[in-house]
């Protein structure tokens, strides 16, 4: 009786914990992952945007850094931990959006 007592009381504990892993350390693990695959898939060319908010063309990637050209012949090192997104270029969106609207 005092071995089904003991699971009694061990079991909200054990609810918390499965909890506080599925809502918050499992979709951190996944987001970490998702960023850590955009940064090494980062090659020359591509339009990106850095945790600042800065929109860039990347001009070369490094082993742990990125050449963004932010403006044509203005170059700057970014590490590559500050890519956070890869963008469409201004003229991919823009047909994507004509082709969703007919």
């Amino acid at each position: 009786m005092q071995g089904n007592n003991a699971l009694v009381q061990l079991l909200p504990l054990l609810i918390i914990v499965v909890l506080f892993w599925l809502l918050l350390i499992r979709p951190q693990r996944n987001r970490q992952r998702q960023m850590m695959s955009i940064q090494r898939a980062l090659t020359s060319g591509q339009r990106v945007m850095t945790s600042a908010g800065l929109y860039a063309t990347v001009s070369a990637v490094e082993d742990d850094a990125v050449v963004l050209e932010i403006a044509p012949g203005v170059n700057c090192r970014y590490s590559k931990a500050s890519v956070v997104q890869v963008v469409d270029s201004p003229g991919t969106s823009q047909d994507h959006e004509e082709s969703t609207s007919t």
